[in-house]
């Protein structure tokens, strides 16, 4: 926030090198060195910046009379402060940053609108790439606080679009969930700000990518486990960036999106001191040029990079979509609705089966919570689950929620392997329940505070190992729901032997509001990481069929009852993404950490040196 030595930033010349820090020499724009960079050299910029506004203007002509800066209701604030007389307050500061900043945010804004844009169900994937560009231009040279500023003002737009999903639950918790992920966004910005100013003006696309990587990494971790939606790798599962994840998965496209789009904005950015500098010359566009011949290879080296799709052999399984009463909070309906829905749409496969009509699957699959009563402690659902399963004669992986054997009030998100002679066998528990959806953190506190929270009555615990089940001839990897996001719980599903993955899904509350086409793309983008099928059940849609290069060969429309049938591969090799897991993330991330370490001390080596001058 703005100190006392912002108030002189009105007073002081406006263009590119109002922000520029220590003496200028004159007001010719100079090609780019590895000095400090101006922050009005951003295009679009109209006016001072902040916290170098008084560096700015040491040796430029000033207005005559008092150097002076925002009223207060007591009159001016001086640049330097008389004895006892009292800063501005912490709101008010923030306040005159916002003002001082308001063109700027605003263009944050618009940036950040355009990354939602490029995530389902716009799908806009080209987007990604002009807001991180964006985004680095209108952070170069500012101020790591301006930076956090810009930041947060791009990604609050963002996230409010991106998670306008969660408006069911309330507009309140679509608004709070945005700020908290643009704080990440904010301290990115930060870090944006501080390396843009670093030696070597060549490298600023990657100091930029790397500290994308570095706030995913966070962003999917803390708090309480993290929350991943909005990864840039997420808006490019159909993009020249996607098979780069059999490399390195989520973070290495990720990566990719933001290099290329850092060198874009290194390019703009060049060309455009060109041209205030009098003119483009052949040998002056050579670095820009060199900007964007590396930003087409990245674009380009994704089709060089050889995506595993020959299967070892193959099975026939069926996806049962059952559906649900209605959509929203209140989409379980009466008891046992959605179990009959399931077993309904199972007997009519069987039927056809026996018909000839289909060809008798290998195993069945139903969704995350399939059975909305406990099979052990209801008789008449197990009877149901049952009946189906010995009508079609084969294996159903069946999604249940389950009474915690020895925890009471405690309940397990399940996928349960049900054999039409044994009945109920293996299980998998879902490893990663949602805060706030599906436990409460702090609930005694907060239920007092947020009565809704009383809504989600017991709370899930937690499973304590992989999912991979047999069922029937396949070995299959099991992941519920949300897990499809979390790098770490698929990887570790398809190293523990998974042949193919299962997304068991239940995104009925969030029916016809986008979230299910964003939940989908993951399953695409995991496709490729893991080079395995991946098969989606949802209870509403949408149920899909993604072969390992990535394609949807199948998928459901929400809220109809469907089965899907299909042959698919089961594969056994890894991709090199399998093998090196998430230490190219770690690598990534410690670059773009340290590359702000690097900057703070630069700057604090350069103002010592002023000093000793």
């Amino acid at each position: 926030m703005p100190s006392g030595s912002d108030t002189t930033a009105e007073t002081a010349p406006t263009g590119p090198d109002a922000d520029r820090p220590g003496p200028q020499s004159g007001p010719a724009v100079t090609p780019p060195t590895g000095g400090a960079v101006e922050g009005g050299e951003t295009p679009g910029e109209g006016g001072a910046g902040g916290e170098g506004g008084t560096a700015a203007s040491a040796n430029q002509p000033t207005a005559p009379g008092p150097t002076t800066s925002e009223p207060t209701a007591s009159g001016p604030i001086a640049s330097e402060p008389s004895t006892g007389e009292r800063r501005p307050g912490r709101l008010r500061r923030l306040g005159l940053l916002a003002r001082r900043e308001a063109r700027r945010s605003a263009l944050a804004a618009v940036s950040g609108l355009a990354l939602g844009l490029a995530f389902p169900p716009f799908g806009v994937w080209p987007l990604s790439l002009v807001a991180v560009a964006a985004l680095a231009l209108l952070t170069h040279g500012r101020t790591a606080r301006q930076g956090a500023w810009t930041g947060f003002a791009f990604g609050v737009p963002f996230f409010l679009l991106l998670l306008k999903w969660l408006s069911v639950v309330g507009w309140d918790a679509v608004i709070g969930l945005s700020i908290i992920q643009a704080a990440f966004l904010a301290l990115m910005g930060a870090g944006l700000a501080l390396v843009s100013r670093l030696p070597v003006p060549a490298l600023w696309p990657l100091w930029t990518a790397c500290l994308w990587i570095a706030e995913e990494w966070a962003r999917d971790r803390v708090p309480f486990g993290g929350f991943p939606w909005g990864r840039l790798a997420f808006a490019n599962t159909g993009s020249p960036y996607t098979p780069l994840a059999a490399l390195g998965g989520a973070p290495l496209v990720t990566f990719g999106v933001a290099v290329t789009g850092g060198a874009l904005a290194s390019a703009a950015l060049l060309l455009w001191r060109l041209k205030r500098a009098g003119g483009l010359s052949p040998r002056g566009v050579l670095p820009a040029a060199g900007a964007v011949v590396v930003a087409a290879a990245v674009t380009a080296a994704g089709f060089a990079v050889p995506i595993p799709t020959a299967a070892d052999d193959s099975v026939d399984i069926a996806v049962v979509q059952g559906n649900v009463q209605q959509p929203g909070m209140d989409f379980l309906g009466r008891p046992m609705m959605i179990l009959d829905n399931h077993v309904k749409a199972t007997l009519n496969l069987a039927k056809d089966v026996k018909a000839g009509r289909i060809a008798k699957p290998d195993l069945v699959i139903w969704p995350e919570n399939a059975s909305d009563l406990d099979p052990f402690q209801y008789r008449e659902a197990y009877a149901r689950i049952d009946e189906a399963v010995k009508a079609i004669g084969v294996p159903v992986l069946v999604g249940a929620l389950v009474d915690h054997p020895t925890k009471q009030g405690y309940v397990e998100n399940q996928g349960i392997v049900w054999d039409p002679k044994k009945g109920p066998g293996a299980s998998y528990t879902k490893q990663h329940p949602v805060p706030f959806g599906e436990y409460v953190p702090f609930r005694q506190e907060l239920s007092k505070i947020i009565t809704r929270l009383q809504r989600v009555p017991r709370d899930f615990y937690p499973g304590d190992h992989t999912g991979v089940l047999g069922v029937g001839p396949a070995r299959l990897g099991d992941v519920i729901c949300f897990e499809v996001a979390y790098d770490e719980i698929v990887r570790d599903t398809v190293n523990a032997g998974a042949r193919a993955i299962v997304v068991q899904t239940n995104n009925a509350t969030y029916g016809r509001s986008g979230q299910p086409e964003q939940q989908l793309v993951m399953s695409k983008l995991r496709a490729i990481e893991h080079g395995r099928p991946v098969i989606t059940a949802a209870t509403s849609g949408i149920s899909a069929v993604v072969s390992p290069d990535g394609t949807i060969e199948q998928r459901t429309k929400e809220f109809t009852q469907d089965v899907l049938t299909a042959r698919i591969p089961l594969r056994d090799g890894k991709t090199l993404a399998d093998r090196v897991g998430a230490m190219p993330e770690w690598v990534l991330a410690m670059v773009g950490v340290l590359s702000c370490a690097a900057a703070i001390m630069i700057g604090r080596r350069g103002r010592t040196d002023e000093k000793g001058q």
